[in-house]
């Protein structure tokens, strides 16, 4: 199928127009981030099952009809590990494409492998090859070259097969519902982080105070809108590794902070008070919000039933081939069995295992198998899927 290149707003109020008629519509984005707070979008790819598109952002300048396009109508939006896409939309629209329909999920629910490349997916459901190149262009330079227009549309030439092929077989295996289940799970997360930004990801953060983290969290919002205000990266205006130190000192004197080593001397005084200024509201924070509640130790046989357990969880994802890592840990598993058996509160809620999809394909048979219902055994030990699950004598 030939492209259409989107240069101008003309073409794209054309592009869209069409576009809205679609039942099908697959996206992928071309886009830079080492230099700015926000991925800079450098190129839009869009197939349906009538056109292959690329819209150029610079030269078609306001992209807001688009996103605005993908997030109404009854269309189906198809796209692989989305995240910025759906950033994009929601940073220029408020909302998310319609209808997500991810194939790097889907293939978690019916393959061992989460989360997949997009090549890798298309291998294993399409027995295609995606062409390979250009993975180190600087998509910002114009113009692009013709081989370079060819590789990022690569990335959506095969979107629309993929979505038929992973539907039909999640609809074999009733598991369409269960990719409905994670993808609302994975937009609540991801637009927790845009609305929460996560301080304590912040590196280093372990053996500090309440009292550092407060701090920290102050420091690190003020290094966030910082960045946000002058759009660099937020690194390039505090690294992780001086805002720690300058917590650890708990002090809001500008020399002091000055003094911090590694420090760069070109940061002016203002900023220095800034930085003080934070410092202060970390000091004088309450700490409710910071201190976590201690939590009784954890007898003893509950350790040694998460290491007998937790093998269960790789064997029953094998079993019914999705992906492990897809459906939790083996501190998940630990979490349901200390959830079941009356050590934990519950207070937060069920732990993952415990609801929806997994606790239909694996917390049910770990309850089983606690309450003595159903036993694990060795069936073949030479088999990639080595252990069964046989029901006891008198369990229903």
């Amino acid at each position: 199928m030939s492209h259409e290149s989107i240069n101008n707003p003309a073409q794209l109020a054309d592009f869209c127009r069409r576009l809205a008629r679609a039942d099908r519509i697959g996206i992928d984005t071309e886009f830079v981030s080492e230099d700015t707070f926000r991925p800079e979008l450098c190129l839009v790819q869009v197939v349906t099952p009538d056109e292959l598109a690329v819209i150029d952002p610079y030269r078609v300048g306001d992209m807001r009809a688009f996103w605005q396009i993908l997030a109404d109508g009854e269309h189906s939006t198809i796209v692989h590990a989305a995240r910025e896409e759906v950033n994009f939309a929601l940073t220029a629209c408020g909302r998310q494409p319609a209808n997500l329909f991810d194939t790097q999920l889907a293939a978690g629910f019916c393959s061992a492998e989460y989360p997949s490349s997009y090549g890798s997916v298309v291998t294993r459901f399409l027995s295609a090859r995606p062409a390979k190149g250009e993975q180190r262009t600087d998509w910002r330079r114009r113009p692009l070259t013709e081989e370079q227009i060819d590789y990022a549309l690569e990335d959506v030439r095969y979107l629309l097969p993929l979505y038929e092929t992973l539907g039909r077989k999640l609809k074999q295996l009733n598991r369409l519902e269960w990719l409905g289940e994670e993808m609302d799970r994975w937009l609540t997360d991801l637009l927790d982080a845009r609305d929460n930004p996560r301080w304590r990801r912040v590196s280093g953060l372990g053996s500090l105070s309440p009292r550092c983290l407060a701090i920290v969290r102050e420091l690190y919002m003020w290094r966030r809108n910082e960045a946000e205000s002058r759009d660099v990266p937020p690194r390039r205006v505090l690294r992780d590794d001086l805002l720690v130190e300058i917590a650890k000192r708990k002090s809001d004197h500008v020399e002091k902070i000055r003094a911090v080593r590694g420090m760069h001397r070109g940061m002016k005084p203002e900023m220095l008070e800034e930085l003080a200024a934070s410092v202060k509201r970390g000091l004088e924070a309450p700490l409710g919000d910071i201190e976590r509640p201690s939590q009784e130790a954890m007898p003893s046989q509950l350790n040694l039933l998460g290491q007998f357990l937790s093998p269960a969880l790789s064997s029953i994802c094998r079993n019914a081939n999705v992906a492990t890592s897809l459906a939790g840990t083996a501190t998940d598993v630990r979490d349901l069995i200390a959830y079941r058996l009356g050590f934990a509160s519950g207070e937060e809620g069920p732990p993952l295992l415990a609801s929806g999809w997994r606790s239909e394909l694996v917390g049910h048979l770990i309850e089983e198998l606690l309450a003595g219902k159903k036993s694990i055994r060795i069936e073949d030990p030479m088999s990639e899927h080595p252990l069964a699950f046989d029901l006891l004598d008198g369990a229903e």
